[in-house]
Order: structure tokens, then C-alpha cells, then sequence
């Protein structure tokens, strides 16, 4: 029925069953197709006749403008491409134009793909090869037989050029407001917690690798709805390559409704391009150094202090002496122990100067073996790390005895998405000169 009141029956398919089965109870998935499909070309049908029809005569006047012809166009939706007639008409006298003519369906309709089919593209097509998202579109869909991987991998460049277009411009300083202000604000929602991490990713053409950040951003809690699940989202880019990281990231985050009074945790892995992405973008924002990654290194450092249990050390004075088991490998062994633990409570004075205890045990030790002065570097290399990031380390004791986030590990399956599932193993995914590929 249309908005005139006239009513219009058309029949759609009809469906005989000779035999009651498993295999033909209900509608078949080739059925359901048929007839979303020739639903959605008779509800479209009428929405352009009456629309139309309200476009033929003057809006001022009400004389009916003249017909000058008509052309075929697509429009093409999750139930099928649908062909119309575009009609063009005269533009009445009775106002002045710049064109004598116009097409009205061109005006009602610029696009001529369906946003929910625009969706379900670059969705798929993000998490999935692009030929198999083709498939999978038209195995559980009525869409047309000639869309294609190439399609598809339009569109997505498309979206992503105009969402890039969208996005403002990239600032120094992204906090909005000021202390006055920000103390009229609501109360927020729960706190927000960031981590970013990074992965190396092969290029094309076996040019090398090149870095991609990623990371995830988990809100606890509405204010509104504190029983409702926690908002997760993810995202990624190119560092050397995208223009706009730190807009990207305040977009995302004011998405999830993050306002200036809102606490928001950031945790990284403590590089300097890391560290500038996540400043400036929150005034209520901390920054700490990920757990993850300072007790990996000292992992390391301890197995390697193990390999020098049992191991000789080369003599150094005359080639009588006899070689000797590697002096103060359990005092290393323990002080490595003991730096963990200075770490763990934010201890950072007594951990460094637990590193140069150890850097000068190794350099004076007599007789000094390869093992020996790989762990040195280790330690000196380490030494500039947590100097580097002394002021971002918490104490990690009281933040998880708190229940607080202390390491990354819920970003890992992020790294693992974009990394090893999308760019690594065997997959068209590879980045390319597109702005789609500056981010995930």
C-alpha cells in the first residue's frame, strides 16, 4: 500500500514440497534468495514511482514539467541489482535555474550502492581475503552474479579514501577545553584502558619490512548500563606512513565516548613513536611502561646467566692455568632476581643501580667468555631502556593487586590479527600506496 491508499498485490513465488523430508522442510537457502530478491525489487519499485511522482510537477507552480527522455541506471543492494529508468525533466520557467534540465532520481539516489552493502564489503573484506569474502556474499546472499574480488577491493579503497578525507587534521595538542570546563562536565563513564604494541610486517615485492602499531582500547563500564559488556575496539597503522596517528587514535577514543574528565590509561612497550602517539590527547590521561615487556628482557638476561653455570672461562694470564668454573654466576643469577623485584614494586633508583652492580661484576671478571660479554650487552642495552622510561614505571605490585591493567597481553590477539593472520601467512594482504592501508 502507498501513501495514496492504493494497495497492490503481486504474487512473489510459489513453493510446492511432494515429499516431507529434512532436506525439504522449510525454505532452502536458493528459496529464501529468490525471494528477498524479488521483495526488494518490488519494494523498491513503488519507493521510486512515489517519489517520482511527488518530483513531476513545480514545487512553487504545481505546472507539470516536461519529460526529456530517460536513462538506465544499477542500483545495487544486499538482495540484488536492480534496474530503473532515470527519467530527466524540464525545469519549470517559473524560477530562474543554471540548468534547464535535471534528473530527480540522480538527486534522491548520487550513490548507486547500498550503504548495508558497502558495509558488509569492507567488513569482510577487512577481516577476510578478498576472494573469499566474494564468495561468502554470494553463497548467503541474492547478490549479483558479476560482483567480484576486484569489486569488492574498490569499494574498500573508496570507503577508506573518504573516510580519510573525513577525518580533521592532525595537531600538536588534541585536549579540548580547559580546567573550568572540564569541572561542569558530567560525570564519565568507567576508565579506558589503551595498549599499543607494534610487529614487523614483509613488504611488497620482498622489499624488506616495515612497522605496523597496533593496539586496543577497552572502556570498563557505562555509566549508564554498568551490567553491559565492555566496549573493545581495535586499530592499527603504518607509522612511517600515515600522516594522521594521533587524530586517528582521539577519534576512536571519542567514539567510545571518552570526555576530558575521564581517566584513560595508556601502555606501551616504551619506544619514542609509541610514546608520541599517545600524548596529548586526554588531560586526565597516565602513561606506564608495559610489565610485558620489561620482565621479557630480564628473562632473557636469566637464561642467559644459566648458560654460564657450567661453562669454563678462557684463561687470560699464561696458558698453564687451568680453566674455572665462571665466578659469581649465582650472585648474577640473583641479582637479576633482585632487579625483577625492585621493577615489580617501582623500585627504579635501586634497580639501576642493581644493573651497574651487575655490569661491573662482568667487566672485571677474569677471563671473560663470548656468553659473558653477550649478557653485558644485554645489560647495558637494558640499563638505557629503563632510563629512558624511569618515569613511566608504576608499581606493578599495587596497580594488579588492585585489579588494574599492568600489560598488554589483551592487545596480542590484535598483533596476531593484523600481523601473522593478515599480512604474513599467505594472504593478498600486503601493504600497498593506499590510504586504506594506513591503518587496520
Amino acid at each position: 500500500m502507498n501513501d495514496s491508499g492504493q494497495e497492490h498485490v503481486e504474487e512473489i513465488v510459489q513453493i510446492g514440497r511432494d515429499e516431507m523430508a529434512m532436506e525439504t522442510l522449510g525454505l532452502s537457502l536458493a528459496e529464501g534468495k529468490l525471494i528477498l530478491k524479488r521483495i526488494q525489487e518490488n519494494v523498491i519499485r513503488e519507493q521510486i514511482q512515489d517519489a517520482l511522482l511527488r518530483q513531476r510537477n513545480c514545487t512553487e507552480c504545481g505546472k507539470a514539467r516536461h519529460s526529456k527522455g530517460h536513462h538506465d541506471i544499477t542500483i545495487r543492494t544486499l538482495f540484488g541489482n536492480i534496474e530503473l529508468k532515470s527519467p530527466r525533466l524540464e525545469h519549470c520557467r517559473c524560477q530562474p535555474h543554471a540548468e534547464k534540465t535535471f534528473s530527480p532520481l540522480q538527486a534522491i539516489l548520487p550513490e548507486h550502492t547500498s550503504p548495508e552493502m558497502l558495509y558488509l564489503e569492507v567488513k569482510w573484506s577487512s577481516l577476510l581475503p578478498y576472494e573469499v569474502s566474494c564468495d561468502l556474499l554470494h553463497d548467503v546472499l541474492p547478490v549479483n552474479e558479476k560482483l567480484s574480488a576486484v569489486t569488492i577491493r574498490n569499494h574498500l579503497f573508496e570507503v577508506a579514501e573518504r573516510m580519510e578525507q573525513e577525518l580533521g587534521e592532525e595537531r600538536p595538542c588534541l585536549i579540548v577545553g580547559c580546567e573550568e570546563v572540564w569541572e561542569l562536565l558530567p560525570i564519565p563513564d568507567g576508565p579506558v584502558t589503551v595498549g599499543l604494541d607494534g610487529g614487523f610486517v614483509r613488504a611488497r615485492h620482498k622489499r624488506g619490512c616495515f612497522e605496523v602499531i597496533v593496539g586496543k582500547s577497552v572502556l570498563e563500564f557505562k555509566r549508564d548500563d554498568p551490567e553491559a559488556e565492555k566496549s573493545r575496539k581495535c586499530f592499527g597503522f603504518v607509522q612511517t606512513y600515515d600522516g594522521k596517528p594521533r587524530r586517528r587514535l582521539f577519534e576512536l577514543l571519542k567514539s567510545q565516548g571518552m570526555a576530558m574528565n575521564q581517566q584513560v590509561t595508556f601502555l606501551s612497550d616504551g619506544g619514542d613513536d609509541v610514546r608520541k602517539v599517545q600524548q596529548y590527547l586526554n588531560p586526565e590521561a597516565e602513561y606506564w611502561l608495559d610489565w610485558f615487556h620489561v620482565t621479557m628482557r630480564i628473562t632473557v638476561m636469566k637464561q642467559m646467566a644459566k648458560g654460564l653455570a657450567n661453562e669454563p672461562t678462557v684463561p687470560t694470564q699464561t696458558d698453564s692455568q687451568q680453566p674455572e668454573a665462571t665466578p659469581g654466576q649465582k650472585s648474577i643469577e640473583k641479582e637479576l632476581q633482585s632487579l625483577k623485584w625492585n621493577l615489580w614494586h617501582g623500585n627504579v633508583e635501586r634497580a639501576l643501580e642493581c644493573i651497574e652492580d651487575l655490569q661491573w661484576e662482568l667487566e672485571f671478571t677474569v677471563g671473560k667468555s663470548d656468553n659473558q660479554g653477550k649478557l653485558l650487552k644485554q645489560l647495558r642495552e637494558f640499563d638505557t631502556y629503563i632510563r629512558n622510561n624511569q618515569d613511566y614505571i608504576p608499581n606493578y605490585g599495587e596497580r594488579y593487586r588492585n585489579g588494574e591493567r599492568i600489560a598488554t597481553g589483551f592487545v596480542e590477539s590484535t598483533v596476531n590479527q593484523v600481523v601473522s593472520k593478515r599480512m604474513v601467512k599467505r594472504q593478498q594482504m600486503v601493504r600497498r600506496d593506499k590510504p586504506a592501508w594506513s591503518r587496520g
